[in-house]
């Protein structure tokens, strides 16, 4: 089976559930493509890495989900790998492609949207401006973009398939707006 990101459930709000994230290690690549197609395009370079492509030649365990965010008005998307949490910062090996890129996401909270079906930017559009009114509503404040969260392969049937629509939000016990790093990435 494979390991998913792990968090802890916060609160259950009318229309998404507030998370908190550990912090976490993500291996990511920068594309430009549009929204359907981005993925598939860093999944190669990203794929490379974590089967072994990599300083060190070691295979890293695939994770759930697979993240993607950006903006369709440049098309330019970041697509990255949630790293297993055995990895940290000093054991995750140097990318052998230039193109990846492993960074460290700080512990945060994130407001979660799950639905299931298609991949779609229409979709993933819907659903951000969706969760966007429903933690407004909440009265939390989102910190930095949406993000899609893909937990299953493309040869899933797509009814069967677990879809997500994250966007950090501030601490919502300290609203602490020097706490504005985007965190469940």
């Amino acid at each position: 089976m494979t390991e998913q990101q792990p968090y802890s459930v916060a609160a259950d709000y009318d229309g998404f559930q507030l998370r908190l994230y550990p912090e976490h290690l993500v291996a990511e690549v920068e594309v430009r493509n549009t929204f359907e197609d981005a993925a598939n395009r860093a999944f190669r370079s990203l794929a490379g890495y974590i089967r072994g492509g990599n300083a060190a030649g070691t295979r890293i365990a695939m994770t759930a989900p697979v993240l993607q965010d950006g903006t369709a008005k440049e098309n330019r998307y970041r697509v990255s790998f949630v790293l297993p949490a055995s990895v940290s910062e000093r054991s995750a090996p140097a990318p052998a492609d230039p193109q990846v890129q492993v960074r460290s996401v700080p512990e945060g909270y994130a407001a979660a949207l799950r639905f299931s079906g298609r991949w779609s930017q229409q979709i993933f559009e819907e659903r951000a401006r969706q969760l966007a009114a429903a933690v407004a509503a909440a009265g939390l404040t989102p910190v930095g973009p949406p993000r899609f969260a893909r937990y299953d392969p493309p040869f899933k049937p797509w009814f069967l398939r677990r879809n997500e629509v994250l966007v950090s939000v501030r601490d919502p016990e300290t609203a602490n707006p020097a706490a504005d790093e985007p965190a469940a990435q």
